[in-house]
């Protein structure tokens, strides 16, 4: 993959349409133009699905954003915002716009960036592509549209017997559908890659670990159909309840490994930055892709974390799940743990910053917001989410924090500290390139990965340490006001509690901090068409 100093390419033709060549392909899909910041050919079909899916994951990013400031300043004792209605209303809300919508929009963009660019190949197909953004729109519109009407107050889970509006359920087969179309769009550009000889050797590194995320939501998404169709049909009336132990076992399949989507392609996002922004290349391509082979064959076990504390699972079960089987899906998480920044490092050591032990991250663009935020991503998923996922995972454990704030902590500093921070810098190359547009106000933009990773983290470490006080995941009032016996927690579990509104609060400082910008720059930055993107 060719790189420069400044990243990766200019994504939008300075020619008309007439004057593009296609590619030898011979499909009239296949226009294309060529980058000026890296050389590498875009087509042009794929650059509007990777605008358009990145536009809507910003939009419900937004929406979540705003559910994360509006639940933080509740669990925040002293504030206190929202009565219990709203507040579940709320926590519904932002569950599904910050975990499903905003990464898996997202990550369509990422796919049909991979399979194409990447490859040298055109998108399989267009009319395909526009079928699978319709329904993922679609449905995120019917899922937001019952849930902020008050239809739909059961959470991200919406364990049964909770029961939502018909619309809320098929909302989310909707979307599922939807993006299950589209990774069979990658797949298929992915075939036509090959059968057309358009790439020498190996896919790169970054698309194989595309491949192995899409292979994962294809198992993901299937289990979504299976638990929702009938879901569905009760909530019409169709058909009687389904088992609420059968429904948890299943729906985990949708839940957790929606997660491991993430993680397959945050790890990709950070191949790619490491090239990006310091031209970083794997040590050893066979052990990485061999993590990504882990990833696929074992990251779904880590969804019985969930289950451990239900009586329907027999106890054999847990514990080849959590004591031997998860630690595999661990190793490849530890592998790339180690390759990534490892990389990094041998890359500034070439480049001549070479004194000290440390002396290569000290050097390390930190003004460059692609790295910081990438670097940063994998700082806090590494230590933070690795550290908290692996005590959680074990059944011990589990059964004392299962039902306590120290889960939310977890997956904070992994979906959000991990892989929405990483997104968040692939978007500081995606707008120059994609978009053809520079971010104004750089120097806010280089500060923003901090002001987020900052908040995060400590909003998540408050959550644990308020989780190990035994406060509850998603009680609306740690003070059980009203409550005819005393209860409630000491003062120590609210200083957490109100550390984890200030760090959330912080968090969402960063959070409007990247979204204005990327905004401004979309609609309203300085065109860079025909030239080289400017260098952070």
């Amino acid at each position: 993959m060719a790189t420069t100093a400044n990243g990766l390419a200019v994504l939008e033709g300075q020619v008309s349409d007439e004057e593009k060549p296609g590619f030898k392909t011979g499909n009239h899909a296949g226009q294309v133009r060529t980058c000026d910041t890296t050389g590498l050919p875009v087509c042009l079909t794929a650059q509007r699905f990777i605008r358009l899916n990145a536009v809507a994951a910003v939009v419900f990013l937004l929406v979540g954003g705003v559910a994360a400031l509006l639940l933080a300043l509740t669990r925040w004792p002293t504030v206190h915002l929202l009565p219990a209605d709203w507040y579940y209303r709320v926590l519904t809300a932002h569950g599904l716009n910050m975990l499903i919508l905003w990464i898996i929009f997202m990550e369509i963009a990422i796919l049909y960036f991979a399979g194409t660019t990447l490859l040298n190949s055109r998108l399989a197909s267009k009319g395909t592509a526009w079928v699978a953004f319709g329904l993922m729109v679609a449905g995120a519109l019917a899922i937001n549209g019952a849930v902020w009407s008050g239809k739909a107050d059961v959470m991200m889970t919406s364990y049964v017997p909770l029961q939502a509006h018909w619309s809320f359920y098929l909302g989310i087969i909707l979307f599922a559908v939807g993006a299950l179309i589209a990774v069979i769009n990658f797949l298929a550009t992915l075939y036509i890659a090959k059968r057309d000889k358009t790439y020498a050797g190996s896919v790169p590194l970054v698309v194989f670990g595309a491949t192995a995320a899409a292979i994962i939501a294809v198992v993901t998404l299937l289990h979504g159909a299976v638990v929702m169709i009938p879901t569905f049909l009760w909530s019409l009336g169709l058909t009687e309840a389904p088992d609420a132990a059968w429904y948890r076992l299943v729906w985990w399949g949708l839940g957790h490994q929606s997660q491991q989507i993430n993680v397959c392609a945050m790890v990709s996002v950070w191949y790619l930055l490491g090239t990006l922004t310091v031209g970083a290349k794997p040590l050893n391509q066979a052990v990485c892709r061999g993590a990504f082979v882990l990833y696929i064959l074992f990251i779904n076990l880590a969804s019985a974390h969930h289950l451990l504390v239900d009586p329907g699972v027999g106890a054999g079960w847990k514990i080849w799940n959590t004591s031997y089987a998860m630690y595999l899906a661990v190793l490849a998480s530890m592998i790339h743990g180690f390759t990534v920044p490892a990389s990094v490092e041998v890359a500034m050591r070439k480049k001549g910053h070479d004194k000290g032990l440390f002396g290569w991250l000290f050097a390390a663009p930190w003004k460059n917001p692609g790295f910081s935020a990438f670097f940063l991503s994998l700082v806090i998923f590494g230590f933070l989410g690795g550290i908290t996922g692996v005590t959680l995972g074990t059944q011990q454990i589990n059964i004392i924090a299962h039902n306590t704030l120290r889960i939310p902590g977890h997956f904070h500093t992994t979906v959000v500290g991990g892989t929405s921070l990483a997104f968040m810098g692939l978007a500081y190359y995606v707008v120059p390139l994609i978009f053809q547009k520079e971010y104004p106000a750089k120097a806010l933009a280089r500060l923003q990965p901090f002001v987020f990773a900052g908040g995060i983290t400590l909003m998540a470490i408050a959550m644990s340490f308020a989780g190990s006080y035994g406060v509850p995941r998603r009680h609306w009032d740690i003070n059980f006001t009203g409550a005819q016996f005393a209860a409630g927690f000491d003062s120590t579990a609210h200083l957490m509690m109100g550390l984890v509104g200030i760090g959330g609060t912080i968090a969402f400082t960063g959070l409007l901090i990247f979204l204005l910008l990327t905004v401004a720059a979309v609609f309203f930055g300085r065109s860079n068409a025909g030239k080289k993107m400017e260098a952070w």
